[in-house]
């Protein structure tokens, strides 16, 4: 069957048809947020929109609830990045914000021009070369802020990234047992995906953020690597970890066959006090936000429109 260029545009995840009806909902959303109200800063912003993942939607999703409306640009254009692997994505000489934002791999990259209001961790902070007095934590923390935890419904919550979301073996406590497991689809919207978190005893995750969505609610993980190989290795997951579990790793061996048990006993708790750190830190840099775009403040019906009007611009790193 051959697709005509308008299906193949709504098919497309990257697609110009898909990038606008993303474009409709989110400028629907601006504009039924209560914290735009009576108004917000509108602020050109990056986040990776290439593909589904509720991990990068993070970005789009938190910041209205925090009364900042962004319009997705490329790099090259953004005045402020946020959640994500990202910053190698940024040209040199950027000079925008970082809130939250994380590299993807083990070395240096320095952004002498940018204004660092947040990283996600302190591997992240060091290669950047900025202050120690820097905010760390990733910005997903926040969820626990904007959805209340829900009653638990599962036992255990396997999150796989989406590169293993057909790993048989990883996916097989869930088939074994279908009414203690679930298993989370990353490439769900973020609310959904969150409150599917939240409603689990324990998580097991190859995904980042299923990890940081289980610590803001408190839920015992643990993490592991599978094949295919994450771009970056285990970088993202070590340099989370320097904020919420700086003295240990939840990091554990994956291996085939063990009982339900045995993986909810792999499982451990953040360091409470840690996460609030990180939390508190994360709420005055919301604050620091609004201070650096208080010139950008709109009506929402306005920012609404500006995200429409964006719909059409280019999503990938440029």
């Amino acid at each position: 069957m051959v697709l005509s260029p308008a299906l193949r545009s709504f098919v497309d995840y990257s697609g110009t048809g898909r990038r606008r009806a993303r474009a409709l909902r989110r400028a629907a959303g601006v504009a039924l947020t209560p914290a735009m109200y009576p108004r917000g800063p509108v602020v050109p912003t990056y986040w990776w929109d290439m593909h589904p993942n509720f991990g990068d939607e993070m970005t789009p999703w938190l910041l209205p609830h925090f009364g900042i409306a962004p319009v997705h640009r490329a790099p090259s254009r953004a005045r402020l990045v946020g959640v994500g692997s990202i910053l190698e994505h940024l040209p040199t000489d950027f000079a925008g914000v970082v809130w939250g934002s994380g590299l993807i791999d083990d070395r240096p990259r320095p952004l002498p021009n940018a204004t660092v209001v947040a990283v996600r961790g302190a591997l992240t902070r060091e290669h950047l070369g900025v202050p120690s007095t820097t905010v760390l934590g990733d910005p997903a923390l926040l969820v626990s802020r904007l959805i209340p935890r829900p009653r638990v419904r599962w036992r255990l919550g396997l999150v796989p990234h989406g590169h293993h979301r057909d790993h048989p073996n990883f996916l097989a406590p869930a088939k074994n047992f279908p009414a203690e497991v679930r298993v989370i689809n990353v490439h769900d919207r973020p609310a959904r995906t969150v409150r599917r978190i939240a409603a689990c005893d324990a998580i097991l995750t190859t995904s980042l953020h299923g990890l940081v969505v289980a610590d803001a609610y408190g839920i015992p993980a643990a993490w592991t690597v599978l094949q295919p190989a994450l771009s970056g290795g285990d970088f993202k997951f070590r340099d989370y970890e320097t904020v919420v579990t700086p003295s240990a790793t939840r990091r554990y061996d994956f291996r085939p066959g063990e009982t339900l048990t045995q993986l909810a006993a792999r499982t451990r708790r953040a360091d409470a006090a840690a996460v609030a750190v990180a939390m508190q830190g994360l709420d005055a840099s919301v604050g620091t936000l609004h201070d650096i775009f208080a010139g950008e403040v709109r009506r929402p019906f306005s920012a609404a429109v500006d995200l429409l009007s964006a719909s059409a611009s280019r999503r990938g790193p440029s």
